[in-house]
């Protein structure tokens, strides 16, 4: 991926092929909307809160990078942005939806990706989804998918997009509940009961 974008960037790239793939009778997109969009409560991780400089922001640097543009319709009011992910990247339908899944929900496994794809295209079995995926990580014109190791506890391993730029692979290889440097460890008042019960 040449391009690397910023996470709101990202985030308002990924709502834009959202609502483009499962809502298109509202596609495009108003800023008020696209804030709502990046804001939402659902199916998103993280949970974010755009205030419509920050969405403007992103939606002039990714018409820069050519994956969105004004759109002006007959009749239409207010201004409404569109993505050109699809002809910018050459894609098909089914690797846009994937991307736009990952853009707005991070790593994901196949089972999570097929499933939450739903809306946007079917389908027919994890292999297919598997399929489209491996299509996006070993793309001629550089990978927009990595596929992460399997982390342990895990049953699956995990896609996530690179238009971030590559993942950090220490932070995502420490176990899930550990403690960050950036936060110190809970103190371990069970492990003191369970030694004092023991004594």
């Amino acid at each position: 991926m040449d391009v690397i974008l910023t996470s709101e960037e990202v985030r308002v790239l990924g709502a834009l092929i959202e609502k483009d793939l499962t809502t298109p009778e509202y596609y495009p997109l108003t800023v008020n909307a696209l804030i709502n969009a990046c804001n939402q409560k659902s199916n998103r991780d993280p949970v974010v809160a755009y205030d419509e400089p920050t969405v403007v922001t992103a939606l002039d640097s990714l018409r820069e990078k050519k994956l969105a543009c004004l759109f002006s319709g007959a009749g239409s009011r207010a201004a409404k942005y569109k993505h050109l992910a699809v002809e910018t990247l050459t894609l098909s339908r089914e690797q846009t939806a994937l991307l736009g899944i990952l853009m707005l929900r991070g790593p994901q496994t196949v089972a999570e990706l097929r499933s939450r794809a739903g809306r946007a295209c079917s389908f027919t079995d994890a292999a297919q989804a598997e399929a489209v995926l491996d299509s996006l990580v070993k793309r001629e014109t550089g990978a927009l998918v990595v596929r992460l190791p399997r982390q342990p506890g895990q049953k699956e391993a995990r896609y996530v997009h690179l238009f971030a730029g590559q993942p950090d692979m220490t932070a995502m290889a420490a176990p899930a509940g550990a403690a960050s440097p950036a936060q110190p460890a809970p103190a371990p008042v069970a492990d003191e009961r369970i030694a004092k019960l023991q004594a």
